[in-house]
């Protein structure tokens, strides 16, 4: 019998399957999935093939996992070799960010795009809480807006409070599987409980000592939208490690400079102080923001090369 998963709580696994039924399954054994090497065999939004349970009736044993269209993963936060699958079989992904109340730093945006770039899943920005936003949140928004539409990305504005954006940030969840993900405290949860009142997802506010969100989702699950298509809903993310990305291969992930990079003089040019780089005439002329090349050498400064 074939069904989704849904929701994992580290031993079981809630799954819907083909009559839209939730079902609660196990694993029996480990599993070991295209050589991959994670803290989690089994994400949400897999695709899995079950089994009745000899040893609990009325529950599953999942015996398969169906190959993934796509995942998401980041560095696991307790096992620096290791990486945590957020999600699999995704159709986008949906960055929650807020320039103050807390404030999302531009490396942690671009550590998740490049996530997403290296799984090929289309990302968008959502910036939250625009009725907070100042004078000055407001030109580090207009700042943003440019740097990330520049490269190629859609980039919405948000507010719960007025409604500014929710209509048009609905529309992006129509028909698709869409991963939401941010710091705590950006408000997804806010956003989730407006796109289905009945579920009434906890929130909390952000902690006045720290300016930094509370932890209110503690599993990553997935909900279906009443209008089509569904949405999984993440744990706030401190960090976002990035996994097997090599110093090499970096710029690939970044769009505005994949297109030079055929252009720079050296095939194995890391756009640093090579002679004759694309990438850097790019910056010096404008087409490439000064702030996102920043950011690809302070990721690339942060990255371990291997060595075998």
């Amino acid at each position: 019998m074939q069904a989704v998963v849904y929701k994992s709580t580290g031993s079981w696994y809630s799954v819907k399957n083909e009559e839209n039924r939730m079902l609660l399954a196990r694993i029996k054994g480990k599993f070991k999935i295209d050589d991959i090497t994670s803290t989690n065999p089994i994400a949400v939004g897999d695709i899995v093939d079950l089994m009745p349970d000899n040893e609990k009736e009325g529950t599953f044993v999942i015996h398969e996992i169906f190959q993934r269209k796509n995942y998401i993963n980041r560095q696991s936060p307790h096992r620096r070799h290791q990486h945590h699958i957020i999600a699999a079989n995704l159709d986008q992904s949906i960055l929650f960010a807020t320039i103050r109340s807390p404030r999302t730093s531009q490396g942690f945006i671009d550590r998740f795009l490049i996530t997403s770039e290296a799984f090929h899943i289309p990302a968008i920005l959502i910036f939250n809480k625009a009725d907070l936003y100042d004078d000055k949140a407001m030109r580090q928004y207009e700042e943003w807006l440019k740097l990330y539409k520049d490269a190629g990305y859609s980039v919405f504005l948000l507010s719960m409070q007025t409604g500014e954006g929710v209509e048009e940030v609905t529309q992006l969840l129509r028909n698709k599987v869409s991963l939401i993900s941010g710091h705590s405290g950006v408000g997804k949860s806010t956003f989730i409980n407006a796109v289905l009142p009945d579920l009434q997802l906890r929130t909390e506010e952000v902690s006045g000592w720290s300016g930094k969100g509370m932890h209110t989702t503690t599993f990553a699950e997935m909900f279906d939208l009443p209008f089509g298509g569904s949405i999984i809903d993440t744990p706030g993310v401190k960090e976002f490690g990035l996994v097997d990305i090599s110093r090499q291969e970096l710029s690939h992930y970044f769009p505005e400079m994949r297109s030079l990079i055929q252009q720079c003089q050296f095939n194995n040019c890391l756009h640093i102080n090579e002679p004759g780089c694309a990438i850097k005439a790019a910056v010096q002329n404008g087409s490439i923001h000064e702030k996102r090349y920043i950011s690809y050498v302070m990721i690339l400064n942060s990255i371990e090369e291997k060595r075998y």
